[in-house]
């Protein structure tokens, strides 16, 4: 690596989807929309999990936990993207753009962890439910929940360290919406194959384990479902129906994306920022679509605000 070197680039210029011309205010209205659910929908969900006594079990937990993860992953990228669709030239200070690359990478990867977490969840619920209350107490679901985080560190610290220490001699254009790390690689002053493959093994870590787990999780939970009668069956399935179609949705849209990267790089771009949006976008609906918990919940605290009468509020005024 050549780390000694002064880098005479200060600044990035991002790029996006300037080439788009007047279309980009059609973009910029529907990510708008997009990001202006996504944060409606996660604050509902952590809302809802930390207010309400009956979404105390560890699924409701760690699915708090994935609704901050998306609401970090989606403002570190998309407030900055619709920005840029609004200015004629987009820039990114240097520091700044090592910053978001990482926080992208970790969301990532974290999101990721916490779905193997409540995979995990669901093969004790279903496989294990006589024990499920004394294997996932508190401190456990905790120990998972730091695992997730710490994992996603461990996966997103090469890459970006890397990146870091590198010097960039110009141009300083960014082809992306983003500092996403392929793209600021090609503005290397240096050969950046040993970079290639840090960050191609570290992706490939994150995705395998992960995906690894989940599968074994759910292929002991098939295993278990096809014991059972049709009442039960139909049970099981539907307390994991909506983490499975999350999991579903999750890896095959990352899997576009990572062959979107052989395509031209107009599609790649627009592949990726379709990508970062749609999980942590359909989350939230998903949940509340296919949970009969959470959608009592949800009317639950709507009633709770509805049923204040006129005579508390007017009780409530006079004491204050």
């Amino acid at each position: 690596m050549n780390s000694t070197q002064s880098s005479p680039v200060t600044f990035f210029i991002i790029q996006g989807l300037a080439s788009l011309g007047e279309k980009k205010m059609v973009l910029f209205i529907i990510f708008l929309l997009a990001y202006t659910v996504i944060l409606g929908g996660n604050i509902m969900i952590i809302y809802l999990v930390r207010t309400d006594p009956k979404l105390g079990s560890p699924m409701y937990f760690f699915l708090h936990n994935l609704s901050i993860v998306d609401m970090i992953y989606t403002t570190v990228t998309i407030p900055n993207m619709l920005s840029g669709f609004l200015t004629e030239v987009k820039t990114v200070s240097v520091p700044g753009c090592f910053l978001q690359m990482y926080c992208f990478i970790h969301m990532s990867v974290t999101g990721r962890a916490l779905l193997t977490a409540m995979a995990y969840d669901r093969y004790v619920a279903i496989c294990n439910p006589l024990r499920y209350a004394a294997v996932m107490t508190r401190s456990v679901c905790l120990l998972l929940i730091i695992g997730a985080w710490t994992f996603g560190a461990i996966c997103t610290f090469p890459t970006t360290s890397m990146a870091m220490q590198r010097s960039y001699c110009g141009p300083n254009v960014v082809r992306h919406c983003w500092c996403d790390p392929s793209s600021v690689r090609l503005l290397v002053c240096g050969d950046t194959q040993v970079d290639n493959i840090v960050s191609l093994s570290s992706a490939l870590v994150a995705l395998l384990t992960t995906g690894v787990l989940i599968l074994t999780s759910y292929i002991l939970i098939g295993v278990k479902i096809a014991k059972m009668g049709a009442t039960e069956r139909l049970k099981a399935f539907s307390t994991c129906a909506a983490h499975l179609t999350v999991v579903s949705i999750s890896y095959s849209s990352a899997s576009f994306v990572y062959i979107s990267y052989r395509s031209i790089k107009k599609v790649r771009i627009i592949v990726s920022v379709l990508y970062s949006a749609l999980t942590p976008f359909l989350n939230p609906m998903i949940y509340s679509l296919r949970n009969k918990e959470l959608r009592a919940a949800i009317k639950r605290a709507f009633c709770r605000h509805r049923d204040v009468s006129p005579q508390s509020r007017k009780t409530l005024n006079t004491l204050s």
